[in-house]
């Protein structure tokens, strides 16, 4: 049964409405789980931002690892960010922080937008002239890949009044849209918002704010705590395919392929939460030494027994007793064989 949303056609079935159940169902069990797994979730959400804010840029090409981004955040000088993905980064990582301290307050406004895509993109000096304000150019939306190489995916809403007009009619829905669930709203919103591609640059990265803010705004809070940024680097193809079919259509094209990319993201995003919860109550469990030796293997993937017992001071015949324990409880990798035998995190 195909329904009208917005400017868009959805194919409604059964498969839809069970996975919007689903991702409802684990959020009614959400506020339970933030009152327990509060000293956990703190931790979970500051690997998420790190994940969130690398993925986003690196969709757009940066080459920055996840490390990087969390070295550059962690000594932030904003006088030192020469290069554009240092830049990127920190703009990102600004926005970012405001939408999760002020999502109640941030209304969906275009005021509010243009001014989040003045705060991304204020870090670099070769944005100030289009930096919070809608495009003046024709842009189209690109794919960027590893190799260098790029491919336009499709074309978006003419400069000028066809931009600030399409903007205008986007917000006005999403403020008078009441019967619709807000995870369709979200996601049509997110999918016009880039189909429309208001601003000269900065738009994808834009599009991954607003689904956040929106997320938040709705109740979805666990969104903090999972990284859907990454979740979108993880399957670039797969986003760009279901926006390009979509795409091919417009206007007035039926969604059914973005809508059950995006829902099935947040599926995702679910299952990825739980297992990262599940992990990190076993660390609870941990003796300090133990959690030391498993930090160490974090942050020094390859590590060895020998190395790890003199960095942390601990005597080989514990080390291997604490190696065990680690591997027993799925906490840990083993590689290689022999003198070459290594760890690292799953």
């Amino acid at each position: 049964m195909k329904e009208k949303v917005y400017n868009f056609s959805l194919q409604l079935d059964w498969k839809l409405l069970k996975t919007i159940s689903r991702i409802d169902r684990f959020d009614a069990s959400w506020s339970s789980i933030e009152k327990k797994e509060a000293p956990i979730l703190k931790h979970l959400k500051s690997l998420a931002t790190i994940e969130s804010v690398g993925s986003s840029t690196r969709i757009e090409g940066s080459k920055m690892s996840d490390k990087e981004v969390e070295v550059l955040l962690n000594n932030m000088d904003i006088s030192r960010l020469e290069d554009r993905d240092s830049q990127e980064v920190a703009g990102y990582s600004s926005v970012l922080s405001l939408v999760s301290d002020l999502a109640n307050e941030l209304e969906i406004s275009e005021n509010n937008i243009k001014s989040l895509h003045n705060q991304l993109m204020k870090f670099s000096s070769k944005d100030e002239w289009h930096r919070g304000g809608y495009k003046q150019h024709t842009n189209a939306v690109e794919a960027k890949f590893p190799d260098g190489t790029s491919q336009i995916i499709f074309r978006t809403e003419e400069p000028g009044y066809a931009t600030e007009d399409a903007m205008r009619n986007l917000i006005n829905w999403y403020h008078e849209e009441k019967e619709v669930h807000p995870l369709i709203v979200t996601a049509c919103f997110v999918y016009d918002f880039v189909s429309i591609h208001p601003f000269q640059d900065g738009n994808g990265r834009m599009s991954r704010l607003l689904t956040n803010l929106l997320l938040l705004q709705y109740g979805y809070n666990w969104i903090e705590y999972i990284s859907f940024e990454h979740e979108i680097e993880k399957n670039k193809k797969n986003y760009y395919r279901s926006l390009r079919d979509c795409q091919s259509q417009r206007p007035n094209e039926e969604v059914t392929a973005w809508i059950d990319f995006f829902l099935s993201s947040l599926i995702n995003l679910q299952e990825k939460l739980n297992k990262k919860l599940e992990k990190l109550g076993v660390e609870t469990e941990l003796s300090p030494k133990e959690k030391n030796v498993l930090s160490y293997i974090t942050s020094n993937s390859g590590a060895k027994v020998g190395e790890i017992s003199r960095k942390l001071d601990i005597p080989i015949s514990t080390m291997k007793r604490i190696i065990n324990k680690l591997l027993s409880n799925n906490l840990i990798k083993k590689y290689g064989k022999g003198a070459g035998t290594n760890y690292g995190i799953k």
